[in-house]
């Protein structure tokens, strides 16, 4: 017998990776650590052993079911073998809300996949009906109201006047922001009242002076721009609001040329406004109705300048009123606006809109 020193590997046995088998129940693949070179495979049966061992072990994937179609259905992310990029996680929304029809997929909520949300006015386009709902007779009746409360006070005088055309301020202001969709915006309805407060003052110190309006709208653009520049939001949103903000300090301010026209003017103006938005609340054909609230609005003119002095002239300052107060109605109108926009923009939008035909008309006549 040769005397051949043990090194603890002869006949593939190894003492070492037989006790880590029966612990861990599963083999391991032996590390080779720096500098100890490859010692565990001195003897080329024992690596080639333990290296079948292993592959014995190793998880096989094409001895495993494929995953079926209702599983995968049922699952929010699933990404399909064979493709660069996972299936998105709005997967299984898209496919679970495919039972409620073609409609509700084209314009329902806003979803992880992007669907934008649409407003009551264009779905209404997308089935062919009117995004027009028409503010009704209660606030027709609240326009006329305010609007003989500043045929009254003008026949008072100009400080009587002022405070029913604050009033109408302060809602034409609020009204305009919530008609376009902003609520709340209490700065850019505080900025537009007031705008509208120191067109107000500045006609009342300068002597009524048209000059006053237009000075004080440029300055509150000025101030509009210069808000919205100090805004973090979006650029789109930045010039949204700039321009629902430049519009109701606008209207607010335009308003006060009640306070600059003729106070006859004003009677006349005021009162065809509230016939003509009357007779425009009545249950008739659109056409029908607005001929016939142009023609209320002239009767209604003609009857105030008869009793201010004014005479045959009132009819012409009536229809001029009642011309920017159906458009203002008309706007007032436009994309479902709810109960609030009904009773504040429905109700000032008319008498602002009739302010600049009243302060036009009433000098070409007096």
């Amino acid at each position: 017998m040769t005397n051949q020193p043990y090194d603890g590997y002869q006949d593939g046995y190894d003492p070492y990776w037989q006790q880590q088998a029966q612990q861990q129940h599963q083999p391991q693949q032996p590390q080779a650590w720096p500098g100890q070179g490859h010692q565990g495979y001195e003897d080329p049966y024992a690596a080639q052993q333990y290296t079948q061992q292993w592959q014995g072990q190793t998880w096989e994937t094409q001895t495993h079911q494929p995953v079926t179609a209702p599983a995968a259905a049922d699952t929010a992310y699933l990404p399909q073998q064979g493709d660069e990029t996972p299936a998105p996680a709005s997967a299984a929304y898209g496919a679970a809300s495919a039972e409620h029809g073609a409609a509700s997929a084209e314009y329902g909520p806003a979803t992880l996949a992007g669907n934008r949300r649409m407003t009551d006015a264009q779905r209404a386009r997308a089935e062919g009906r009117s995004p027009v709902i028409e503010p009704g007779m209660q606030p027709a009746a609240l326009t006329a109201l305010l609007g003989l409360l500043l045929a009254g006070a003008a026949a008072v005088g100009a400080y009587a006047l002022l405070v029913p055309l604050v009033v109408l301020q302060a809602v034409t202001a609020a009204g305009w922001f919530r008609l376009n969709g902003m609520w709340p915006a209490r700065q850019g309805i505080a900025l537009g009242f007031a705008g509208a407060l120191a067109a107000d003052a500045a006609l009342l110190a300068s002597g009524r002076s048209p000059s006053a309006i237009l000075g004080t709208l440029g300055v509150w653009v000025l101030l509009a721009l210069v808000l919205q520049l100090r805004s973090h939001a979006d650029p789109d949103e930045r010039m949204y609001g700039l321009m629902a903000t430049v519009a109701a300090s606008a209207l607010a301010i335009v308003a006060s040329g009640y306070l600059a026209a003729d106070a006859d003017a004003v009677t006349v103006g005021a009162v065809a406004v509230a016939v003509a938005v009357l007779v425009r609340a009545l249950p008739l054909p659109t056409a029908a109705s607005v001929v016939v609230a142009l023609l209320a609005g002239a009767g209604g003119g003609a009857a105030a300048g008869w009793l201010t002095g004014l005479g045959t002239s009132g009819a012409l300052v009536g229809v001029g009123a009642a011309v920017c107060a159906l458009i203002g109605h008309r706007v007032a109108s436009y994309d479902y606006p709810s109960r609030f926009v009904h009773f504040t923009a429905g109700v000032a939008l008319p008498l602002a809109a009739a302010a600049p035909a009243v302060y036009v008309l009433g000098r070409a006549v007096a």
